[in-house]
């Protein structure tokens, strides 16, 4: 602040949000407002008390200036819809009483928003220094009939959510999803499975036929079991945990996917695997969070755990490589209608069947999973761009079931 009780602020507009959202200056403050419409439609700025801007053309800046500041002041672009989807802010005098309000998941230790705020995840800031996504390059079956692998389930990790959103989060060996386990059609998964967290915790794969009484079974921290099971069916399959109530552990994270090669499936240029899951701010089993939970209303939607995080990390290709995209919807409540815009899909795999072949005259532009399903699609790129992957229910998408495929080459 100035001498003259002044303050220019620059004030950006892009990605359905206005930042900062929140300017704090001492009461009797004049502010010049330096407003960008940094995105790629018009977008304006009112604010209560009157002031507001000319409609923004996509680079178009202007400055607009305050009355001295007394009482809080809310701000909004007033396209419609705009507003509802999150663009908004407030002028906060400093001293009043509302003069921080809490914003999204970055509450004590990452936690969720405060009961009854609506969350508002800003999937257009930028990721914090240092993190990185869930790497979604599925790799091949590693050879052999019998695969060991030991899974540890944690209930104390912080995770990066969504941009600038940190969640504690129910993790198997430290991450969501959980590590990914690839076989071919009679392989056997022997998993032994460390309860390392702080609250009794199990394990169930879909990918096997097993009685659930012991494998399935609750175990209490520091415990441990052996899981095993053939997998006698191809497919993309989920795993989770099998303790109830199960909405919970699965929202909070502990999921994962076991993919069972078909037969002589063909080799192509890259695979890929998304996991699509629901997710839901505050405290894990904390009753403003588990409210949301028994209502099916998540506060975003994450593809490996990172709400857009492959719009900030984006999947790469060239053109006209074979890719393959593998998907299983962990949910728990919702399934997924996965696309990618630009380019149909020639080959779809779908809950341990072909749906269409790359010979078939046919194409495809949505790979629909229910909860707990799975399948890939195969696509080639046709020239060289950026397409985006999304799923195709448009209110998930927004909330964060969406990234980018950088396409290099021709």
């Amino acid at each position: 602040m100035t001498a003259t009780g002044s303050r220019t602020v620059e004030v950006t507009l892009s990605g359905m949000r206005i930042r900062p959202s929140v300017i704090e200056a001492p009461v009797g403050t004049v502010l010049t407002l330096r407003v960008t419409n940094a995105d790629a439609q018009r977008h304006d700025l009112r604010l209560a008390t009157g002031e507001r801007t000319p409609m923004l053309a996509p680079g178009q800046s202007v400055t607009l200036k305050t009355a001295p500041l007394g009482e809080p002041v809310d701000g909004w672009c007033t396209v419609a819809g705009h507003r509802a989807a999150g663009m908004t802010m407030r002028l906060v005098p400093t001293g009043t009483v509302t003069a921080s309000r809490p914003q999204p998941g970055t509450g004590h230790d990452g936690h969720g928003t405060t009961a009854g705020e609506p969350a508002r995840l800003d999937l257009a800031a930028p990721m914090s220094p240092g993190w990185k996504p869930y790497d979604a390059t599925l790799r091949p079956a590693p050879g052999g009939t019998e695969h060991h692998v030991e899974i540890r389930a944690d209930d104390t990790l912080v995770q990066e959510v969504a941009p600038g959103v940190r969640q504690r989060v129910w993790t198997f060996n430290g991450t969501m999803p959980g590590p990914v386990l690839r076989g071919e059609v009679g392989d056997v998964f022997v998993v032994t499975f460390v309860n390392g967290a702080t609250m009794g915790h199990g394990i169930d794969f879909h990918a096997g036929a097993t009685a659930p009484d012991g494998p399935m079974r609750t175990i209490q921290p520091g415990e441990r079991l052996t899981y095993r099971f053939r997998a006698d069916f191809a497919g993309a399959w989920l795993y989770h945990c099998s303790t109830m109530p199960m909405t919970q552990h699965i929202a909070n994270g502990m999921y994962g996917a076991v993919i069972i090669d078909p037969p002589d499936l063909p080799k192509v240029d890259r695979e890929y695997l998304l996991v699509q899951g629901e997710l839901y701010l505050g405290d894990p089993g904390g009753q403003p969070q588990v409210a949301k939970i028994r209502q099916g209303d998540p506060d975003g939607w994450m593809f490996n755990g990172t709400a857009a995080g492959y719009d900030h990390a984006p999947l790469r290709a060239e053109a006209g490589e074979r890719v393959r995209i593998w998907a299983v919807a962990a949910g728990p409540n919702s399934g997924t209608a996965l696309h990618v815009v630009g380019v149909p899909f020639d080959t779809v795999y779908q809950e341990g069947a072909y749906r269409l072949r790359a010979k078939d005259p046919g194409g495809a532009q949505v790979l629909g999973l229910a909860p707990a399903q799975g399948g890939f699609v195969e696509l080639v790129f046709p020239e060289k761009g950026t397409y985006p992957v999304v799923d195709h229910t448009m209110r998930q998408a927004e909330a964060g079931a969406h990234g980018l495929f950088e396409v290099t080459g021709r």
